[in-house]
């Protein structure tokens, strides 16, 4: 009796901090005066906002009977559009008293579904059929929809995350898409729908994550994106960080991470750092650039991996801005260590291992030669930073010589987190950090089927008409990683 008083209080209070966010929401949308620089923030972030902590309020209060639930108020579609037919009806008609049962009518709902320019109209019928002896009336049931009454198709849901997402397609522009396809759809609708989905789609990414931190070895990244916060006028830099496996890893996901800093506790908390003795932190590899950020981790256990791009970026620049000849030499002995890289990025693990050891002497020399420039350079100046980059980082930096399932360098994550760049312009958050934790998860899902060569359109789309009768204990089936093999054919 206790511990479900306890938890009725739990509820409450999260019930209660939810209210006073969609409060906080709601004046942001119809009470406060934006400035010029704030009227660029599409709306569609707050209306995203205010959909998804609906959708977490509804969740957590206690069930009510389907006739006490406000029914919401939809226009009718447009008469226009194509309508296709499906029929659902009862698997058995026969009355249980012997007799046959006989139809006397059917509930037709429409749902509104899109292909690429065509949006066409689905009408879901369900006969009705009753027994005349014993007046009974048996109807197939609703299907569990992953917006609960909702309009949209999933393959409707689908094409709106995939172009918000994938795409960098604002909603607005979205909009204007679907208008000339022959029927307008809000934005501030389209924004309920994304705040919605993402709020499902959250213990899928949860899983994914948890799969990801029983990987011995992960890439990690962050990239800066614009926070917009109402009030203030003005937008601060928020972070995308981003955490993947290797290329050598049979599991093939990424999983990013929305924060409002660059603070290295974001990535502890990320990999469960310090940990506790019933919930262990993550103390595998990481392979990273030189961010202070990542100190701490190692200092809890994580080993360091380095990044030999980064080192060689510097000489890079030299070469390029300078003509060093320093910055040149260097360059050659990169090139030698990255030809044995590529000559043995199909090969197994032992392979890439014993490659590796035939080229440590490659290395020896690089190091040796290092020390003798530094001790000719001025310290302060570019060829010096440039040697001590790698001279101070050089057990980092060479780990990967004595591990076959190390990579050479961080490129593989840096790979995933670029695309990210090029939405940059659509990345304004607007106060809280919901509306950048559902971009990152969605995009999680999205990249991550693309890692395992998917299509994210029919991904999502699958697993979003999966996902509400999809049980919980299951919910890794529905991965990207693991889709392919378990989706029903």
């Amino acid at each position: 009796m206790r511990a479900a008083r306890a938890e009725a209080a739990f509820k409450q209070a999260v019930i209660d901090k939810l209210t006073h966010e969609n409060a906080i929401l709601k004046r942001l949308k119809f009470a406060e005066r934006f400035s010029p620089e704030q009227k660029s923030l599409p709306d569609e972030t707050l209306d995203g906002d205010l959909a998804a902590v609906a959708a977490e309020i509804e969740a957590l209060q206690p069930e009510r009977a389907a006739g006490e639930r406000q029914q919401p108020r939809r226009e009718k579609l447009p008469p226009h559009l194509p309508r296709r037919d499906v029929h659902h009806e009862p698997e058995n008609t026969a009355c249980g008293c012997g007799q046959a049962m006989q139809r006397i009518g059917e509930d037709v709902a429409e749902k509104l579904d899109y292909q690429p320019g065509v949006f066409t109209v689905e009408r879901h019928i369900r006969g009705k059929w009753v027994c005349k002896c014993c007046e009974r009336i048996v109807q197939a049931p609703v299907a569990p929809h992953i917006i609960d009454r909702g309009q949209p198709t999933t393959g409707l849901l689908a094409q709106v995350l995939v172009a918000k997402y994938l795409d960098h397609l604002p909603l607005y522009r979205q909009e204007a898409i679907f208008e000339r396809a022959g029927h307008a759809i809000a934005r501030s609708t389209l924004a309920q729908w994304v705040g919605e989905c993402g709020v499902q789609l959250e213990p899928l990414v949860d899983a994914l994550a948890a799969e990801l931190l029983r990987q011995p070895v992960l890439h990690s990244d962050e990239t800066p994106v614009a926070m917009l916060k109402p009030g203030h006028g003005k937008t601060h830099r928020a972070y995308l960080w981003s955490y993947c496996s290797t290329q050598f890893s049979p599991l093939q996901a990424v999983v990013f991470d929305f924060a409002d800093s660059r603070g290295g506790q974001h990535a502890r908390d990320f990999l469960g750092l310090p940990g506790t003795p019933s919930k262990p932190a993550w103390r595998g590899k990481l392979v990273c650039d030189d961010f202070a950020g990542y100190k701490a981790c190692f200092e809890l256990g994580v080993t360091e991996v380095g990044c030999m791009a980064h080192a060689r970026r510097k000489f890079h620049e030299l070469w390029a801005n300078h003509g060093s000849q320093v910055g040149e030499q260097a360059l050659k002995f990169f090139g030698q260590l990255y030809q044995v890289e590529r000559a043995a990025v199909n090969a197994d693990s032992r392979a890439r291992l014993d490659a590796r050891q035939a080229a440590r002497p490659l290395t020896d020399a690089l190091h040796q030669w290092l020390r003798q420039q530094r001790q000719r350079v001025p310290d302060g100046s570019a060829t010096a930073r440039a040697i001590d980059y790698s001279l101070k980082r050089w057990a980092a930096l060479t780990r990967y010589l004595d591990d076959g399932d190390l990579p050479i360098d961080n490129n593989w994550v840096e790979n995933r987190i670029r695309p990210i760049a090029l939405g940059r312009q659509n990345w304004l958050f607007a106060g809280s950090l919901r509306a950048g934790k559902r971009a990152a998860a969605v995009m999680s899902l999205i990249h991550s089927a693309k890692l395992n060569g998917l299509d994210p359109y029919a991904y999502l789309r699958d697993v979003l008409e999966r996902l509400p009768m999809h049980p919980a204990s299951q919910i890794a089936e529905l991965l990207p990683h693991q889709w392919a093999s378990t989706r029903d054919v």
